[in-house]
């Protein structure tokens, strides 16, 4: 093909969400041969069996890439020369890669080469004016704006348009790509400049632009007053084993929140008659309740697995009592399962099966698995035992109440936030401690991989987020082969994911 075949068009990024109910070649082939019929004159496609079957479909000019998470490059976008040689022998037209100024398995010099040897076109996708300057110097055919936004920092909302008409400064070949979500935009990319416009989740990621519109409609009801009618607030509840949670949720935003102790000696009775009060000023505004407790929930009782991180009577009716407590409908699940699923649907998880890892007090997690959020006894891993020399649960030698413990016969009475800035000072026993922590995350994580090979495993928790933890762990995974390593993230909606998470399983409940 010719770069002048696809001058003055749309392209049409064909990228399921990995995992997502749409992540098969059916559907991969389904979105090329509609969006051609629309209009589209080219497409992008990830992955050398979804080029492969496009290929067999239609035959327009295919983009092909290959996307892989790297544990020593941030390259992530057909970083090897083998991925260029899979993605011409499957049939792509052109092909792009990570054009970056990082540190990266192959040069992008050596990748042109490797293109040009096989009779393709080369598309490099940059970040910045610069990354544009050298692709053309080593030869490319095409600059693209892919990776604008997205190599440090928050994430734009909008295309870079003025990096377009940058671009167009040095070649007419600029394609324009990343965040181009309204007709409204992709018009403003062609006035810049733009040879041709990729549109990707706008068209192809139904659970994408489900959430954009989903989010929108929410934020106006809320602002109209409206929601107890079209979608009512629900007050989550997380009780911890030092503080307990309570915030008003709507859309999977928390509106207003508070934060009280958990007197752990008074008694879920004494505890559930405190949140009564304390939350007496918010009652007209919701309608239901989802707590989230420590431990195992069944049948709306609630029991201890481990009562050194919250004792409670055995088989407690905590669904029974509350409702009777707040006079409104209540529902109930273990804290961590709980901010698994908010993690899943609002936050990191993109949408994706995961594993939830919450390390604080103790050690909880949740498991979501084609969509489903497993409960009863699933993701206790805190619990799991033989990681240590008397086979004690794995808490009870990871957690924070293990990392104060060890401070405390290191002779050091600290807390474990303490322990953590004694390590970030240098402190040799503080650092040790906090290394052996990680290690046995570190091996957790390998094992769950290896048991349900999640599309990534998100860290949560007061332990799990503080500063520099999340990195030790990743360290100590670097050496594990890439097809057996974890994508471990952050969670992103933090000490709210348990409320989140419950006020939403509270609507599923109705």
């Amino acid at each position: 093909m010719q770069r002048e075949d696809i001058a003055n068009s749309l392209i049409v990024s064909c990228q399921p969400v990995p995992g997502g109910p749409m992540d098969s070649a059916q559907f991969v082939t389904g979105f090329a041969r509609a969006a051609l019929e629309a209009g589209a004159k080219a497409l992008r496609i990830e992955s050398v069996p979804y080029v492969a079957a496009a290929r067999l479909a239609v035959r327009v000019p295919i983009i092909g890439i290959v996307k892989r998470d790297l544990t020593d490059s941030p390259v992530r976008i057909t970083p090897y020369l083998a991925d260029v040689e899979a993605l011409a022998e499957a049939g792509a037209d052109i092909i792009a890669f990570d054009a970056t100024d990082r540190v990266r398995p192959v040069p992008v010099e050596a990748l042109v080469k490797a293109v040009k040897a096989r009779n393709k076109l080369t598309m490099a996708d940059c970040s910045c004016l610069d990354d544009a300057r050298r692709a053309l110097a080593a030869g490319v055919d095409f600059v693209g704006t892919t990776l604008s936004g997205y190599v440090g920092g928050p994430e734009p909302e909008d295309p870079d348009i003025a990096l377009i008409a940058q671009m167009r400064t040095l070649t007419p070949y600029v394609i324009a790509e990343g965040r181009i979500r309204s007709p409204e935009q992709a018009a403003a990319a062609a006035r810049a400049g733009a040879c041709a416009v990729v549109v990707g989740s706008a068209i192809t990621r139904t659970e994408h632009v489900t959430s954009w519109f989903h989010q929108a409609i929410s934020e106006a009801y809320a602002a109209r007053g409206t929601q107890t009618v079209l979608g009512p607030t629900v007050l989550g509840i997380d009780i911890g084993g030092t503080k307990t949670m309570a915030a008003l949720v709507s859309g999977g935003k928390v509106i207003e929140d508070m934060i009280v102790p958990t007197a752990r000696e008074a008694g879920p009775d004494a505890w559930l008659a405190s949140l009564a009060q304390s939350t007496s000023a918010w009652s007209s505004r919701f309608s239901r309740i989802g707590i989230a407790v420590t431990g195992l929930v069944h049948d709306g009782r609630w029991s201890a697995l481990n009562p050194a991180t919250l004792g409670i009577p055995d088989g407690y009716p905590l669904v029974e009592r509350a409702s009777a407590v707040f006079g409104k409908p209540v529902c109930a699940f273990n804290d961590a399962q709980a901010a698994a699923w908010g993690e899943y649907k609002f936050g990191a998880g993109q949408g994706r099966d995961i594993v939830f890892l919450t390390i604080s007090t103790g050690i909880g997690g949740g498991i979501v698995c084609n969509g489903r959020l497993l409960s009863g006894l699933a993701g206790h891993f805190g619990l799991i035992r033989g990681l240590s020399a008397d086979h004690a649960p794995l808490e009870d030698s990871t957690s924070g109440r293990w990392i104060a413990s060890q401070a405390l016969k290191a002779g050091f009475k600290a807390d474990a936030a303490d322990v953590f800035g004694r390590a970030l000072k240098g402190e040799a026993w503080a650092d040790a401690i906090v290394s052996r922590s990680a290690s046995r995350v570190a091996t957790l994580c390998r094992d769950i991989q290896m048991m349900f090979d999640p599309k990534s495993i998100v860290i949560g928790g007061s332990i799990g987020l503080a500063d520099g933890y999340l990195d030790r762990v990743r360290a100590l995974l670097g050496e594990v082969p890439p097809r057996l390593s974890s994508n471990l993230v952050a969670a992103k909606l933090a000490g709210h994911a348990g409320v989140i998470g419950v006020a939403d399983l509270a609507e599923w409940a109705r």
